[in-house]
């Protein structure tokens, strides 16, 4: 019985080498080094147009509340008085029977928006948000946004 002959050219062709490998993961690295930076860039972009979106949304349904309750809801009230009817003084004369949104948004971070009513400048109201980290102040993506 003869032996079977091993043809030389499927023996060595089976697989890659350690050169290709290396090639890859280089090529690899460079295209993630190059897409890293306009990612991260692109979603804090994303991020503050999300918090300018929320802010008009809110200030639209606290316009809409003072119209028919002739002031808007004080800091003790909320902001979840745009959702539900508030419980504590002053009542609101004509409070809509749906609300003024269906739920309050969340910033970029996860984070509820703070709101004061009357505001510390003067104002009729604040509304704001102390950015990535959480914190007073910061600079940056952890800057504080007020509306």
């Amino acid at each position: 019985m003869p032996i079977p002959q091993v043809d030389r050219r499927q023996q060595c062709s089976s697989g890659f080498t350690l050169l290709e490998l290396m090639v890859v993961l280089v090529v690899l690295g460079l295209l993630a080094g190059i897409a890293t930076p306009i990612y991260f860039g692109r979603a804090e972009a994303a991020r503050q147009q999300k918090l300018q979106a929320d802010f008009a949304s809110i200030a639209t349904a606290l316009s809409l509340y003072k119209l028919d309750n002739r002031t808007v809801p004080n800091t003790a009230q909320s902001l979840f008085a745009l959702v539900r009817k508030p419980t504590q003084a002053p009542a609101p004369l004509r409070y809509k029977a749906d609300g003024y949104m269906r739920e309050l948004p969340l910033d970029p971070w996860g984070r509820e928006y703070l709101y004061l009513a009357p505001a510390p400048d003067g104002g009729e109201y604040s509304l704001f948000s102390y950015g990535a980290d959480g914190a007073r102040g910061g600079e940056g993506p952890a800057a504080d946004v007020v509306f």
